[in-house]
């Protein structure tokens, strides 16, 4: 069968993008796609974007980006912090992912986005209701067919549930996994590009990595917000509240 690696918010943290990227060499998977959130947060903003660029097949647009290089009166600390190490070529670069991709494997049709194929900022947690999660199927304004499958990241918790005959799948985070510490991706097998119904699987791979090291760029490049993204990577808990 193929597979296709699928990461998603790597957040600027390089120790754990190489650490998943040496995984799914490992692996010897080739393919890899991207669910967005490449820069912000972590401090390594610029060589996540030219690691990516280099690396995956296929890259969508997450909020980050849109915060980045689109939201022009986007005052955030972060926000402003991230757009002036960036350069005017990568900016562009973020600027014109796509909102989704699409394709069959398996006789299944695959929609990959970052938060939803609509809106980089329409987060649907795993716990959101049948409304809000069958709404990620329906087809997006330049499409006429509903997914079977929707594969997205955003909420930096991996998942997995089988809904309406369809299948919803949440890669997790690469730098900035929110529920326990350590790197998250996925990993999808079928035969690709197939209109025929045949075997197909996916699964969340854990990856662990030298967060301390990671913790150390931060302080280094004195990021903002350092103490809350310190406590995120050592915890897995959002914003470092206790669980």
């Amino acid at each position: 069968m193929d597979k296709i690696a699928v990461i998603s918010d790597i957040h600027g943290n390089i120790p754990a993008l190489e650490a998943v990227l040496k995984d799914i060499k490992d692996r010897k998977i080739s393919r890899i796609f991207c669910l967005g959130d490449l820069a912000g947060k972590g401090p390594g903003s610029c060589e996540a974007v030219d690691i990516i660029r280099k690396k995956c097949e296929i890259v969508v647009k997450g909020n980050w980006e849109y915060f980045i290089s689109e939201q022009e009166d986007n005052e955030f600390e972060e926000v402003l912090w991230h757009r002036s190490i960036l350069g005017k070529a990568r900016l562009e670069y973020l600027r014109n992912l796509p909102l989704y991709h699409e394709f069959y494997m398996s006789g299944k049709l695959i929609r990959i986005c970052h938060a939803s194929p609509k809106d980089v900022l329409k987060r649907v947690h795993a716990s959101a209701t049948y409304e809000e999660k069958a709404e990620l199927f329906a087809a997006p304004e330049d499409s006429e067919v509903d997914s079977d499958v929707i594969i997205y990241g955003d909420i930096h918790g991996a998942y997995s549930q089988c809904f309406d005959q369809k299948m919803i799948f949440n890669v997790g985070s690469v730098g900035n996994p929110l529920e326990m510490t350590q790197a998250s991706y996925g990993i999808i097998e079928g035969t690709y590009k197939s209109l025929e119904e045949g075997i197909f699987s996916l699964s969340i791979v854990r990856v662990p990595y030298d967060i301390e090291l990671a913790v150390q760029f931060a302080i280094d490049e004195k990021i903002p917000d350092l103490e809350h993204y310190v406590n995120e990577l050592r915890t897995g808990v959002y914003r470092g509240k206790k669980k």
